[in-house]
């Protein structure tokens, strides 16, 4: 997606060339192969524990770290490889990520048209809002030494990524459409009238 804004704002009338089919599927396959490749690494290793406490899950998804906390053996390891995995993984995504949006940021700085750097930056603010609210939870989660984890804290967190997140997204993009807006002014002014 950060691919695709950077394209559309910097190159807008090589669009369609440079985002071509091939392109397109390549980022996802590639998107694909990376999240199958890191649950088969965790996968593995979750198989190679002797023995567990309990069959119970004391969180709402069948997660990593809640199954790695009712492992009976040393399980230092796996926490190592998913802290090393999960930080690999978001450093790279954000790097990526954060490298467009800083040459997304200086081609609406040099646009002449206030209203194109409105456009343009509109935009981009949709899909940086989420993308900073999900990674941070990831980061949260996942990319933290797991001394002193609170169990409810990380239920929570989980919640955001899995549940808030992915609810919040249709509304921040339609949030750009005007009517939408329009739609949403209109709802809310009913309710403070009523």
């Amino acid at each position: 997606m950060a691919y695709d804004r950077f394209v559309a704002i910097c190159n807008p009338l090589l669009y369609m060339v440079i985002m071509s089919q091939k392109l397109c599927v390549g980022l996802v396959s590639g998107c694909y192969l990376c999240g199958t490749v890191c649950s088969l690494i965790h996968m593995c290793l979750v198989f190679e524990i002797p023995s567990y406490h309990s069959n119970v899950i004391n969180h709402f998804l069948c997660d990593l770290p809640p199954i790695l906390s009712l492992a009976c053996s040393d399980v230092s390891v796996n926490e190592l490889i998913v802290y090393i995995v999960a930080t690999f993984n978001e450093i790279i995504t954000i790097v990526v990520i954060f490298t467009s949006y800083m040459f997304i940021l200086i081609t609406i700085l040099r646009m002449r048209s206030a209203e194109g750097r409105r456009k343009a930056f509109s935009t981009c603010a949709s899909h940086f809002t989420a993308i900073v609210v999900f990674h941070g939870t990831i980061l949260f989660n996942y990319c933290r030494p797991n001394s002193g984890n609170s169990p409810d804290t990380d239920k929570v967190a989980a919640v955001f990524y899995t549940v808030v997140i992915p609810m919040l997204n249709p509304l921040i993009y339609s949030l750009r459409n005007k009517d939408v807006k329009q739609a949403l002014r209109k709802m809310m002014g009913l309710k403070i009238f009523v």
